[in-house]
């Protein structure tokens, strides 16, 4: 593993005896882009402000917590000390967009103490990246301050004026994060999820998220006002916000700023905001391409439960382990093996069991049919959200699938509460979705969670948590009342929702020709398909459609090629809901791979390749939008070429409407 490590550290009247505290401190980023200034007021109220360039990102904004049944901590400090330190470190991640993260920050730890009798502290901690900020709050183990229960953060983020912002709503539309983005004013929203993302008048592009959310409630915006948001904690179902006892710390409130929608997309502040891996042996995690018997579910060609349809048999389940081993597919995820999904599964997740298959379903011939195929059975665990049935028998159920060879599980959580009360994102399903991961790393299995608590980098700390949902995939295109995602929805999410980490999409659909009863569809080219590989980030990535769809079809060689873990990722334009091009280099060789999509509109682009490494030669396969193709009516055209480039040349492509181009450029040995 490189590493490089250079720390500094200054101690700035960490004592009683000061003078006369100073009560404006200032700290940089390392390039000095970005400015964070925090100050007490004449009421001893906590508050910060950042500028980016001259530019007013966040102006004087109200820092504090409020606690069930005690004073709140939010005035009446004195500033007790402060602390700089400067940090240039660079560490390995084991998988991911990049194979080397450098962090770089300046660090300010301003010590406060209430002026009052009670005398209670609180530290507040903030990280001057290159690419944004993070504040949080650290609670010193102290007499006046022991278990306490959080009713509200007063945390502000006060914009200079109103500005557009990309957002989704909190729990009106669902639990999941499962909706479309919408771009407004901020004066037009009520309460949302992280991230959001605000394009300024200034022309800076700002996503407010948090980083390591453990222990504690999901950070919400509400807004307050005009351009004034607010963390809003999402609570437990009596009210209280977070239950905690000194010493702890909150997650914490990142906000990354960029010049480009790309500089977004390229940030690794959450991921340096996470703790290093607690898992010391990660050779059994590996990133991978796999299908399943899944996208027939949705289709209604197969079902979950029991019955003539069933999906989940035993013949069936080794039909598409063979299609796996001809095509170099790691994994088969197989949905419905399980005792429980006959009738509403959803009423009562109680219901299933996690170690009992249907009798048609042999676990350990297919298990071992899989290890002889080389290719490894995908466990599904879906608990319709009862979440404490699901802990009762985690420890056996992932005993058994490391028994039979299995792993990785995809979990599940169809319900808009966790056991019928709780919030997905709430204190208690942050424990819980932790829990899961923890015990799966025990047993060495990974982990692709649906339905989750969002993203926020626990994928530094535990490796195994390889992928998430927690936004509108590709199955909603099955079976949506709306029609289906979008042809735009896919240039959004860059930007918004995968800012939170990997997003198990489930690209690759290659057919169109089905019917569903609501009209939902499939709202791309095959070509745009192909792209989506690149552009959105799963180190586990499916080939969503049913293996007969791919037979005898140029354009699936892109999907069997495609890495799914990269050294290097490159974005080379974009425009946040109209198109984005992303390049992203292979992490075991010198080959890169382009994807680029647009919305409903066509596009021609001219692509530099000044991104291939200077002296190398490749030959690209370009997979582009064939003639008369677009998303509508015709969206099965797709033309491949070949050429030799080198990184002083141009690929001019052509994007259909709802359409996109994939590129692989492999270098050539001289």
């Amino acid at each position: 593993m490189f590493q490089r490590n250079v720390l500094f550290l200054t101690l700035i009247g960490l004592c009683l005896s000061c003078t006369k505290p100073v009560n404006e401190i200032l700290v940089s980023s390392p390039n000095g882009n970005h400015q964070l200034l925090f100050k007490l007021s004449t009421k001893g109220e906590p508050l910060y402000q950042i500028n980016s360039n001259g530019k007013k990102v966040i102006t004087p904004s109200k820092l504090g917590v409020a606690f069930v049944n005690q004073d709140s901590l939010n005035s009446g400090f004195e500033l007790l000390g402060v602390e700089k330190n400067s940090v240039d470190t660079t560490w390995n991640q084991s998988w991911g967009e990049f194979e080397f993260i450098r962090d770089h920050h300046n660090e300010l730890i301003v010590h406060l103490k209430e002026t009052d009798k009670k005398h209670r502290l609180l530290n507040i901690v903030f990280r001057a990246f290159n690419d944004g900020i993070g504040f949080r709050y650290e609670f010193p183990e102290q007499p006046e301050l022991k278990e306490v229960q959080i009713l509200d953060e007063f945390t502000e983020f006060n914009f200079p004026e109103d500005q557009k912002i990309w957002w989704i709503p909190v729990h009106s539309e669902n639990s999941y994060y499962e909706s479309f983005y919408r771009k407004t004013p901020m004066s037009e929203t009520d309460t949302i999820n992280t991230p959001a993302t605000i394009e300024t008048n200034d022309s800076l592009f700002v996503a407010i998220h948090e980083a390591n959310l453990t222990d504690f409630a999901s950070m919400t915006l509400k807004n307050t006002g005009g351009s004034h948001f607010k963390s809003e904690l999402v609570p437990w179902s009596n009210g209280v916000k977070v239950y905690a006892s000194t010493p702890f710390v909150s997650p914490w409130r990142t906000l990354i700023i960029g010049e480009k929608p790309g500089d977004l997309v390229t940030s690794t502040l959450m991921l340096n905001l996470n703790e290093p891996s607690k898992i010391d042996d990660l050779s059994w995690i590996r990133p991978s391409k796999y299908i399943g018997i899944w996208w027939g579910m949705h289709l209604e060609k197969f079902t979950w439960g029991q019955g003539e349809k069933h999906g989940a048999t035993t013949e069936n389940t080794k039909k598409y382990i063979d299609f796996a081993a001809e095509n170099g597919f790691d994994g088969v995820l197989v949905e419905g093996w399980n005792q429980g999904w006959d009738g509403d599964w959803t009423a009562d997740g109680n219901a299933f069991s996690f170690v009992k298959p249907y009798p048609d379903f042999d676990l350990e011939e297919i298990g071992k049919y899989a290890v002889q195929k080389n290719v490894r059975l995908i466990g599904h665990h879906e608990t319709a959200g009862a979440a404490k049935h699901y802990e009762d028998e985690m420890e056996d159920a992932f005993k058994l699938y490391h028994k039979n060879g299995v792993n990785t599980v995809k979990t599940g959580y169809v319900n808009k509460y966790l056991d019928k009360k709780e919030w997905h994102d709430s204190q208690y399903g942050v424990r819980h979705y932790r829990k899961v991961v923890e015990t799966a790393a025990k047993y060495h299995i990974m982990i692709d969670n649906h339905e989750p608590v969002k993203g926020t980098g626990l994928q530094r700390t535990y490796p195994n948590l390889m992928t998430q949902e927690g936004g509108r995939g590709q199955e909603y295109n099955a079976w949506s009342p709306d029609g289906g995602n979008t042809p735009e929805h896919t240039t959004i999410v860059p930007f918004t929702r995968m800012l939170s980490g990997p997003f198990d999409f489930t690209p690759g659909n290659f057919n169109f020709d089905y019917e569903t009863p609501n009209g939902a569809m499939v709202n791309t080219t095959v070509a745009k398909q192909l792209a989506l590989y690149v552009v959105i980030f799963s180190p586990l990535q499916m080939a969503s459609d049913l293996p007969e769809n791919y037979r005898d079809r140029p354009a699936f060689e892109f999907i069997k090629n495609v890495p799914v873990s990269w050294s290097d990722t490159k974005v080379l334009n974009a425009q946040i809901g109209k198109y984005v091009t992303m390049v992203r280099k292979d992490r075991k060789s010198e080959d890169w791979y382009l994807g680029s999509i647009t919305n409903k509109e066509a596009r021609n682009m001219d692509i530099s390749c000044n991104f291939l490494d200077k002296g190398n030669t490749y030959e690209a396969t370009i997979y582009t939008d064939g003639e008369g193709a677009n998303y509508k009516d015709n969206p099965y055209p797709v033309g491949i070429t070949k050429r030799k480039v080198a990184s002083k040349d141009t690929i001019n492509i052509h994007l259909a409407p709802g359409g996109g181009t994939a590129i692989a450029f492999k270098a050539l040995k001289e």
